[in-house]
């Protein structure tokens, strides 16, 4: 990739994908990427990204089993992280022209809690629209594999296992059939990535995803 050219406004690139897909190792990977091309970049994550919203993500996924956290609440939880994260964070940023790397986004909360908790997607589009002003990502790369290998990546590492890691693996092919519904909706958008290869290959592939589109003319991030 050439010199960093000059924007007027920043790209948005979301990560996307089920439990032990990936996709912190891939981001950082294409943060380290970019910023040698060059480019201003920053790096966060959903739930969180700022500190009201990270205090949001400690309690959606450390929550006790004794109050279990209902399909409405755990989503209308994200969503007020999402705007925090997004007014305070995500925006402001774009609008300096930084290139935004985010650990997952809206296609999180229709595939986890639309597909998954079973919540209408029509509701939950509706009211993340409103969290997010309707910023919709650039360009989002979903990384794919086997529900049975990405739990197993998990489980491996037992102190990072979280609510969501502990849920049945039928919630979690749900998840999985979310995502590839998504990407099949919007193919220009999502990119689909077998993430169920060495790491390296991963890189490579998402490499050549993210160098090939920057090339193309694109418009400001979009608002829906």
């Amino acid at each position: 990739m050439g010199a960093k050219k000059q924007r007027t406004r920043g790209l948005f690139i979301t990560l996307e994908g089920i439990e032990g897909s990936g996709k912190s190792t891939q981001i950082s990977h294409l943060a380290n990427l970019l910023t040698q091309a060059g480019h201003t970049v920053l790096k966060t994550r959903e739930p969180g990204g700022t500190a009201t919203a990270e205090a949001i993500r400690h309690i959606l996924l450390t929550a006790s089993s004794h109050e279990p956290v209902t399909p409405q609440a755990e989503a209308l939880l994200i969503l007020a992280a999402r705007c925090q994260h997004v007014t305070h964070l995500i925006m402001p940023a774009l609008q300096q022209g930084t290139i935004v790397l985010c650990d997952r986004f809206s296609d999180s909360t229709l595939a986890y809690q639309g597909f998954a908790r079973g919540l209408d997607l029509q509701w939950l589009r509706a009211t993340n629209a409103i969290a997010t002003g309707g910023l919709t990502p650039d360009l989002t790369l979903l990384l794919d594999l086997p529900v049975s290998s990405g739990l197993a990546r998990r489980r491996a590492d037992r102190g990072q296992q979280n609510r969501l890691d502990r849920e049945a693996e039928h919630f979690h092919r749900k998840v999985r059939r979310g995502f590839l519904t998504l990407a099949a909706e919007k193919p220009t958008r999502m990119k689909i990535v077998n993430a169920n290869r060495p790491v390296k290959q991963v890189q490579d592939e998402i490499t050549e995803i993210v160098l090939g589109w920057m090339t193309r003319p694109r418009r400001s991030p979009r608002r829906s």
